[in-house]
Formats: C-alpha cells, structure tokens, sequence
C-alpha cells in the first residue's frame, strides 16, 4: 500500500488541498494524511470565507465536481443510496452535473480509427461538434454508408486509467478510515466504496451497455409503443458504442410536447407500465430512467436510451418487493417487516418491537392518504432508511429501484399530476404473486428443492462417518459462543476480588481479636522473647490490607 501512496503521491495532495480548500481539512487531519504527505497544514486548513456558509452536502458536491470525472460518477452513483447517504446530502448529489469540456475531434477520430476502422470507410457523414459530453464519454452524429442515421460514444482518452487511479487512491483512503475512525467502521465504508467502483468500472466497458439495451429490447418485442435504439456491434467495441440515432422530444419539454398535440395522460401511463414491467416481470431496469434518457415519438411511443445503469432483482427479491408493495398498499405491519427482513440481511441483535414501531409510524404518516398523493420511491426509501437504522443492510440492487422509482414518479407525475404510481404497480406485483404459487411453478420449485435434498441424504452416511470417526479420535472441535463474555468475566472478577477483601479482612479482625484478648485474659504482655509480636504482626497485616485494597483499585475491577 505504501509503493502505491508513493506512486499516486501528487493526486493525494490535489485531494487534500480539495478538501482542505471546502472547509473539510478537518478529515484530512483526522486521517494523518497531512503527516503523511508532508503538507502545510496551517496554509491547507485556512478555508475561504464563502465556504463557512455553505451546507456539507454542497462542500462535498463542490469537492467531487473539482475533482473530476471519477469523483463526479462516485457521487452520481452515490446519490442512488439513500439507505445510507442523508437527504440533504442525496439532494446536493442528484444536482451534480458532467461539466467536462468536450476532447478534440482530433481525439476522437484516432480513437474510432483505432477501435473500428477509417472513418471514410464507415460514414458518409460525421459531425464534428458532440451532441452531448459527459465525464467518461461523448456522443457525434453520423450517417453509415447504408445511409442509416447513428449516434457514436467515444470514451475519453486515457479515462480508464484515471479512473483506475482514483478508485485505488479511495479505496486506500476507506481503509485508512476504518482504522482510524470508529464512524467508517461501523458503516464498513470500504465496502461501499468497492460497491461503487464495480459499478463505475462496469460502465467503462460500453460492450455492457450495448448488451443491456439488447436485452431490454427483448423484453419489448411484442410492444409497438417502446422502443430502444437499434445497437451495431459491427461498429462497436469497449471504447466506441454505436447505436441506433432516434430523433425524438424529451419527455420534459412539457410545452413542445403538448404543442404536438401528445396525450400526456396516455405517456405517462405508459412510462410507468414499462418500469414495473421490467422491474416485476423481466426482473432487469433501466437503472437511471432520468428526462434526458426518455423520449417521445408520435403515437405516444416511448423511447428509453443510455443503458450504462442497470438494475437486477432475482426472482426471490422481485416476490419480496411484490409482498412490500401489497403490504404497503393494505397498511399491513406484519407483511412490511416481513418483506424488509426477507429482502435484507437480518442482524440477530435486531429489535424486533423497535423496529415495529419505527414501521408503524411510517404507517401512520400515509393513514387516510389517497394513494394518488402517495409516493412509492418516497415510501420504500423511508423504509429502507428505517431497516439501515435497525442494521439491516438491503442490497445495493434495491436500494437502486428505489431511487428508479422516485426518478420515473418525478417523471410521470409531471406529465399526469393525477397518476397513482403505486395502482400502477399493484397488478403487476399481484400478478407476479400469482404465478410464484401457480401449482405449476410451485411443482417447479419442489421438484428443484427434492434434487437438492436428494443430494444431502445422498452424502450424509458420508457426513456421518466423517463425524463418527472424528468422536473417536476425541478431537471433535466444539466452539461455545457466550453473548457478552468479555463483561461476564469481568463481573466475576469484581465478586471474586470483593470475596477475597472480606475474607481477608475477617481473618484480620479474628486473628488480632484473638491475640488482643488471649494477651488480656493472661496478664501476659504482648511482648514474645522482647518482641512487640501483636503491634509487629498488626503493622504487618495493615501493610498487607493497604496493598490488596491498592492492588484491586488499580485493577479498575473492585
């Protein structure tokens, strides 16, 4: 780790004076990384008097937009985690913007070249200003030979190893956290930060998006109202996606779209339907179903675009998610901690009753609302909220349908003010419910379940002589896991270290007792051959009384 800081040293100070520069030097200093780095600290900490005025989450928006295109992704990615990123925070993430000047059309051409072929042999026309530029890409109309009309990504050159780059450095810095923060411990920051770079790797391979919108296509084979752009894997690699060029209104040019005398009702209806069918049915989303990737068509048909983020629920989690929606919909507690704690992983300190009242109090919130007022990504993001306050974690897959599902409400509801998007979901979840426990499918799932079994009672008498054979050689391991031993312990040896003090002390009363009245009764002095024997042996036993009190105190166990 170390070669590694070394070699990535100047983008660990470029981080740090970031931070430092936003009023969030403080981490930096936490984390001895200006120790580390040989900085300034009094030049680095000084922060600028705007800033005092500013909330975090806009601090650490400024600090991932000047950072750039890694930071920039991680954010976006990061706004789709509610369940463990604040409101405020998650609000400021959703404004961040790929403000990247576009690369020269010099570039551009040399990494198609490269990727594909001479560009003279592929287009009959090639526009050189970019339709659009982001933080990992950038997108140039043109014209095939064939004279059909595409739209051409083109990765950034040299994006993947800045990326690669950063990711390292970040991953260093979550490690160096949960080791010196209790806070990055707790929330295992390591782990989410590993979350977030797969899913930002997995979108510098354009060869995944391009798959992705092949198979949501598929999904739409029998529907003429969707469409997804037409992908030309002849032309396309890791580095250069071509694609279908589908000229249409974006579905939040409310005005452009009414003057074309679109039924608004009938779009909105549709959007929705289209969602919960990919979501319930096919199991496979679209990730990040936000206005500039929906367009419109005449006829009111859809069109989805940008697949980079996908979302993927097997079929368990699509009948948890069912059960939730249908639980929410009957204000049914049982059925939603239910749900919630079949979708998540459950731990064993978990509060059951706690958790209960925290559900019902959600509950309450929507008692008596009309579910035309009611919002569902809203809803199931407070819930997953409340299981993240239990410790339950809920995989990243649902925690991005949420998000899908606030973003396709905002959406929707901007198109049909009147819409329910939650009756919208209902007959697709009951009619997943419905086929799960269709006597076909169940017959299905035992008959897949006996195969399983079949295989257990099969190796058992194999298990058992393993075990059998282990008892005899009187080496059979056995674990005892007692909750809380560390102060069980150390309460029996608060009573163990009181018991000897009494003890000890009772024989010191009795046997200086004894002297002091066998030397009364006998007239005798307490003089033993010239020696004070009594006030030798009572100094004695005092020094020894001082010195076991003194030694208990010290222990911190009295």
């Amino acid at each position: 780790m170390f070669n590694k800081r070394i070699r990535h040293i100047q983008r660990y100070r470029d981080i740090v004076t970031v931070f430092s520069r936003n009023g969030l030097g403080y981490i930096a200093e936490e984390l001895g990384l200006y120790e580390m780095l040989s900085l300034p600290k009094k030049i680095l900490i000084k922060e600028h008097q705007k800033i005092n005025f500013k909330t975090l989450g806009e601090r650490l928006r400024l600090i991932l937009e000047e950072l750039g295109p890694t930071f920039i992704k991680m954010g976006q990615i990061a706004s789709t985690r509610p369940d463990i990123i604040p409101k405020d925070i998650i609000h400021e993430f959703e404004k961040l913007q790929d403000n990247v000047p576009a690369f020269s059309i010099q570039e551009v051409k040399a990494i198609i070249e490269q990727e594909v072929g001479e560009i003279d042999n592929i287009f009959i026309e090639f526009s050189e200003v970019p339709i659009a530029a982001a933080s990992i890409g950038q997108v140039h109309y043109a014209v095939l030979k064939s004279g059909q009309p595409v739209a051409v990504k083109v990765q950034r050159p040299n994006i993947e190893n800045i990326i690669k780059t950063d990711l390292e450095i970040l991953k260093e810095i979550a490690l160096l956290a949960e080791s010196r923060l209790d806070w990055a411990s707790r929330y295992k920051i390591l782990d989410i930060i590993e979350e977030f770079s797969n899913a930002l790797l997995a979108e510098l391979d354009y060869s995944n998006e391009g798959r992705n919108a092949e198979k949501i296509s598929k999904q739409f084979n029998n529907k003429k109202n969707i469409r997804i752009p037409t992908i030309y894997w002849e032309y396309s690699t890791k580095k250069v996606l071509m694609m279908e060029f589908i000229k249409g209104t974006k579905i939040n040019e409310i005005e452009e779209i009414q003057q074309k005398g679109y039924n608004t009702k009938i779009l909105a209806e549709r959007i929705a339907q289209a969602i919960f069918h990919q979501i319930l049915i096919e199991g496979f989303y679209h990730g990040d179903p936000h206005p500039g990737n929906i367009a419109v068509l005449p006829d009111e048909i859809i069109v989805f675009m940008d697949f980079g983020m996908i979302g993927r629920l097997n079929p368990e989690m699509k009948t948890h998610f069912a059960s939730l929606v249908i639980s929410m919909m009957r204000q049914n507690t049982d059925g939603v901690i239910k749900a919630i704690t079949r979708m998540g992983l459950v731990p064993d300190e978990v509060n059951m009753q706690l958790l209960r009242t925290d559900i019902d109090f959600i509950k309450d919130k929507y008692y008596d609302v009309s579910l035309s007022q009611v919002s569902l990504g809203e809803a199931i993001n407070e819930l997953f909220s409340i299981a993240n306050q239990h410790h339950i974690r809920i995989p990243s897959d649902l925690t991005l349908l949420a998000k899908t599902l606030l973003t396709i409400e905002g959406v929707v509801v901007k198109l049909d003010p009147d819409i329910s998007i939650i009756n919208i979901a209902e007959p697709f979840g009951r009619q997943l419910l419905k086929d799960r426990y269709h006597p076909r499918k169940m017959a299905e799932s035992i008959f897949n379940k006996w195969e399983e079994y079949g295989e257990i009672f099969t190796e058992l008498p194999k298990h058992i002589q393993e075990i059998s054979s282990i008892m005899k050689s009187g080496k059979l391991p056995i674990e005892i896991n007692i909750p809380k031993v560390e102060l069980l312990l150390t309460k029996l040896d608060r009573i163990s270290n009181r018991l000897s003090f009494s003890i000890v002390l009772l024989s010191f009363s009795i046997i200086m007792v004894g002297l002091i009245i066998g030397s009364a009764l006998g007239g005798q002095s307490s003089l033993l051959w010239n020696i004070p024997a009594i006030e030798i042996g009572f100094g004695v036993a005092i020094f020894m009384f001082l010195w076991l009190l003194y030694s208990i105190f010290k222990s911190g166990r009295f």
